[in-house]
């Protein structure tokens, strides 16, 4: 039975692997800078996150001085956060001072310059920086990044860009002290309970909204969710068959389909499994089934004080970059959707010496819950053997990145790639031989 208990937290293999992130001999510091590159992060805390070191990778390519980047305020989350109020600015400035001049406002005399606005394109190599965009000092001193997500290719840039953006991405950016301390709170709180589960359970207004996903939600409930996705602009795709996302494995696990996937790992009902989310959609009749099998559910509003989270309430992004310090912390990372979040924890932890990350094989999943729900399978050993089978190599291990699926063209291609940042092996990741033994590989400062 012990030896079962220990199988459950024990992470994958990491085959020795460990940070190598530093640049290479012939690395020199920032050279002589061009003009100011002033970017829009767009997106969620780790959608802008992502960016910002794609960012401070183009800055370096292009010779720009980086201006602090301005943090989305016109997302579905509305949230006024400033990159001070996420992030340690002073921190994220002094730690790059070798690769990037970083500043955290314009100079004055240029505040009314023109600028040229550019939408980087989408997965960019050297050769669009160095060419089409470096062109553009020619004729501005200030080049306007209008969006920040996926502006870089995740595969073949020379590999001391490759190190850069793991230094900013790993390095660099630490959240705002406060958010750090109190995500250090958060952790040590449900620790006192033992080993635990993040599930990154991404049940929300929004997920949902925006893939259409309906299943197991009440006709009133799958309506609302028509008309925000309607209403809501910069979301391009109205129309959605949500029976067919969800057999493609397109939909986030629900709640009940969560706590089922728990137990068919083997998770006894007292392991503390804490909700890595907002406000789950539905509220607690959506959750009752999952609390129904493991109790010990807990969540930021569990774990600490409304006084203690009242800084925090109402800036999605502060409350996110919570849910991430404690999903990196965690023994076993859970998502149930393998959205930005989920994908830059996981490469966060890979980073990290490879803690245990189990990815739901949601298209198989559907498919045996689907027959749960006809009552053509039952719940029992037989489906618990068959869902642990599936995931034995779906773990976090480590492996090199995944590449383009075959035969996919163009765009297609490039979003078939695994992302930079949800696998950083091999440009980050070295045989541990090759590394001082010295690495400090912690995360909760």
């Amino acid at each position: 039975m012990l030896d079962l208990e220990k199988q459950l937290w024990k992470p994958p293999s990491n085959r020795d692997f460990t940070p190598c992130v530093e640049p290479n001999s012939s690395y020199l510091p920032p050279a002589e800078s061009r003009g100011y590159l002033l970017v829009h992060a767009n997106g969620g805390l780790n959608q802008m996150r992502a960016g910002i070191s794609d960012m401070v990778a183009v800055a370096r390519i292009i010779n720009a001085t980086l201006v602090i980047p301005e943090l989305d305020k016109q997302s579905f989350w509305q949230d006024s956060s400033n990159f001070s109020d996420v992030f340690d600015e002073d921190y994220f400035i002094n730690s790059l001072a070798n690769d990037v001049k970083i500043i955290k406002k314009l100079p004055k005399e240029l505040a009314n310059a023109t600028r040229a606005v550019k939408h980087f394109r989408s997965w960019s190599g050297m050769d669009y920086y160095q060419d089409e965009i470096v062109e553009l000092w020619d004729n501005y001193q200030v080049i306007r990044a209008a969006k920040s997500d996926s502006r870089l290719a995740n595969n073949n840039l020379p590999l001391d860009i490759q190190k850069l953006r793991c230094r900013a991405m790993y390095e660099a950016i630490h959240f705002a002290p406060q958010i750090e301390a109190m995500g250090k709170l958060l952790v040590e709180r449900i620790r006192s309970y033992g080993p635990y589960v993040s599930l990154h359970l991404r049940y929300e207004k929004d997920m949902l909204a925006f893939s259409g996903c309906t299943h197991g939600l009440s006709d009133a409930e799958a309506d609302e969710l028509t008309l925000i996705r309607e209403n809501t602009a910069y979301w391009k795709v109205k129309e959605i068959d949500s029976r067919e996302q969800r057999a493609k494995g397109y939909c986030p696990l629900t709640p009940k389909e969560a706590g089922i996937f728990l137990s068919a790992l083997g998770y006894p009902s007292s392991t503390p499994i804490y909700i890595a989310a907002g406000e789950i959609y539905g509220g607690d009749k959506h959750m009752d089934d999952l609390r129904s099998r493991f109790p010990l559910l807990m969540s930021k509003e569990k774990l600490a004080s409304a006084e203690e989270l009242e800084p925090f309430i109402n800036h999605a992004s502060q409350m996110a970059a919570l849910d991430y310090i404690v999903s990196i912390e965690s023994d076993v990372f859970i998502p149930s959707y393998s959205g930005n979040m989920a994908r830059a924890v996981e490469g966060h932890r890979r980073f990290l010496g490879h803690r245990k990350t189990v990815s739901p094989d949601k298209k198989t999943l559907v498919n045996l819950f689907d027959k749960l729900e006809r009552g053509s399978l039952k719940e029992g050993k037989g489906l618990y053997d068959r869902i642990i089978d599936i995931h034995k190599k779906r773990q976090g291990s480590a492996r090199k990145r995944k590449g383009p699926i075959s035969g996919t063209r163009g765009m297609d291609r490039f979003r078939s790639e695994e992302p930079f940042y949800e696998n950083p092996l091999p440009e980050c990741l070295c045989r541990k031989e090759l590394q001082p033994s010295s690495t400090n590989i912690s995360y909760v400062r």
